[in-house]
């Protein structure tokens, strides 16, 4: 039986939760240090996960940034980039936005019948992946085990971070707090309601608190499911 890959949450919030603002630009929550902190995180892990909700507010790149880093997987024989991985279930992806167009391999997860319609729209940017007529974060962990996949970073948002931790399938989450307020109500926040398998009673491991220039990076180790 092959196994899954180790998922790793990586998540920057305001002291009281946000991930984002309601303004039309991205919330740049962490600062330089942290983002280099980020960088080395991706460059450690064999794929990284996004929503595709997040694709289309934040237009993001998702790329080890560090040219020596790439050097560095690439000396070891892994490809300069971690595979770039989406999951979606209706499809609604732009082949214009900039994560298909930078760095290495493109997959997308999607349900059965979408797959033909984002084949068309995506063409040859992306492999599509159908899992069955749901999408279900456990099968998408078990195909990219499948692929080789030993350690996924999984970079959000909140729906993403919410199935996975509400199904038990997150072991290690590193939370980096920015020192200031959101405060917007309207605004997103690192999870949605769900029924949480680490809740007051069954708490996560507290792995490590360090200072991250001027954030503070708490890395929690939830534990399997109980």
């Amino acid at each position: 039986m092959t196994a899954r890959p180790h998922v790793l949450l990586s998540v920057a919030a305001s002291v009281d939760g946000y991930i984002d603002d309601t303004g039309p630009e991205r919330l740049v929550l962490s600062d330089a240090t942290d983002l280099d902190r980020v960088d080395q995180v991706r460059a450690e892990s064999d794929a990284i996960l996004v929503g595709a909700t997040t694709l289309r507010r934040d237009n993001p790149r998702l790329i080890v940034h560090s040219a020596r880093r790439r050097a560095e997987r690439a000396a070891a024989g892994r490809p300069p980039y971690p595979l770039k991985v989406t999951i979606t279930t209706g499809g609604d992806l732009d082949p214009a936005l900039r994560f298909w167009h930078d760095g290495g391999d493109k997959l997308v997860y999607c349900p059965d019948p979408v797959v033909p319609k984002l084949r068309a729209r995506l063409g040859d940017l992306a492999e599509v992946a159908g899992l069955g007529a749901d999408l279900d974060v456990a099968a998408v962990l078990a195909d990219l085990g499948r692929r080789g996949v030993g350690r996924l970073m999984v970079e959000g948002g909140g729906t993403v971070h919410t199935q996975f931790l509400t199904a038990g399938l997150a072991d290690e989450l590193q939370l980096a707090i920015a020192p200031f307020f959101v405060g917007d109500p309207a605004a997103p926040r690192f999870v949605n309601a769900g029924a949480f398998p680490h809740d007051p009673a069954h708490r996560m491991t507290l792995a490590e608190v360090r200072a991250v220039g001027d954030m503070a990076l708490l890395r929690f180790l939830p534990g399997p499911r109980r």
